[in-house]
């Protein structure tokens, strides 16, 4: 199939419609996707950008990346629920709609809340433990009293690091990301 599209694209006489939930698919595919959420139209432009800095939660996990929404500060970022998200903010002004994203591979897993340098620290409930190749993604819910925006986050770690923790799904966690390891960026 992707061979078939390949030609029909390469050729440039005809326009070709795909509809999938692959990211390689759309980065091998397509020059420009759009986006929809709930029967509407969340993000439109070229392939690469949409996926490099995605605007909404649904895209960022297809990308595979983390997202937290919220507002910019002169800090970083201010969620909804007054939550400071330390990061590198690129061309987005203090008081805009901004996403602060990240990729899993980033965020360290604790079972209590760690000192130290790293500037975000959120409190989660583990919701599931996926396998996924040479590394588990740990999937966070929100905590109770917690962030929504928190469910659906997730962090990748090794099998060793889930044995060392001794954790399952309903336990609380600390996920811990260094503010260079999260770029902030306009919501839309």
């Amino acid at each position: 199939m992707r061979a078939l599209l390949r030609r029909v694209i390469r050729d440039g006489k005809q326009t070709a419609v795909l509809v999938t939930h692959s990211a390689l698919d759309a980065l091998v595919l397509a020059d420009r996707v759009v986006v929809l959420t709930e029967g509407r139209v969340v993000e439109d432009g070229g392939t690469r950008e949409v996926l490099a800095r995605p605007r909404s939660p649904f895209t960022a996990r297809i990308a595979g990346l983390d997202l937290i929404p919220g507002v910019r500060d002169v800090d970083g970022l201010r969620t909804p629920d007054g939550l400071l998200v330390s990061g590198r903010a690129d061309g987005v002004e203090v008081g805009d709609a901004a996403v602060a994203v990240f990729p899993p591979s980033a965020v360290a897993v604790h079972t209590t809340r760690p000192g130290g340098s790293p500037r975000n620290a959120l409190r989660v409930r583990l919701a599931a433990i996926e396998p996924r190749g040479d590394v588990v993604r740990l999937r966070a819910g929100a905590a109770p009293g917690g962030p929504a925006w928190a469910d659906g986050l997730a962090a990748d770690v090794t099998p060793a690091a889930v044995a060392d923790l001794a954790v399952e799904p309903g336990d609380e966690l600390w996920f811990v990301i260094k503010a260079t390891e999260v770029a902030i960026h306009g919501a839309g």
